[in-house]
């Protein structure tokens, strides 16, 4: 799992049809504290995520273990937003 933020969403029209009526968001991965670390990549949105959330993300095999993407063309999912992240005993993130 990565810590990711959301930074849009994308629509394609002409995709696999096992992923028809996926919301798909593009995410960020980040540090615990939510600054950017990598770049950017698409993820199928399995828990209704919105731009500017701070999410947990699954990749490659893991991303193709759910009800939703099953045998699937994917390689990454959100499937959690985070609530606050505390590291250390100290909270380092809380969502307002």
């Amino acid at each position: 799992m990565l810590i990711a933020r959301v930074i849009g969403e994308t629509i394609a029209t002409i995709k696999n049809p096992r992923v028809s009526g996926s919301k798909l968001l593009i995410c960020k991965q980040t540090d615990q504290t939510g600054d950017i670390l990598g770049k950017s990549y698409v993820a199928v949105d399995l828990v209704d995520a919105g731009v500017g959330d701070l999410v947990l993300t699954g990749h490659g095999s893991s991303a193709r273990q759910t009800y939703k993407t099953k045998d699937c063309p994917v390689d990454a999912v959100v499937m959690a937003v985070i609530d606050h992240l505390e590291v250390d005993g100290e909270v380092v993130f809380r969502k307002t």
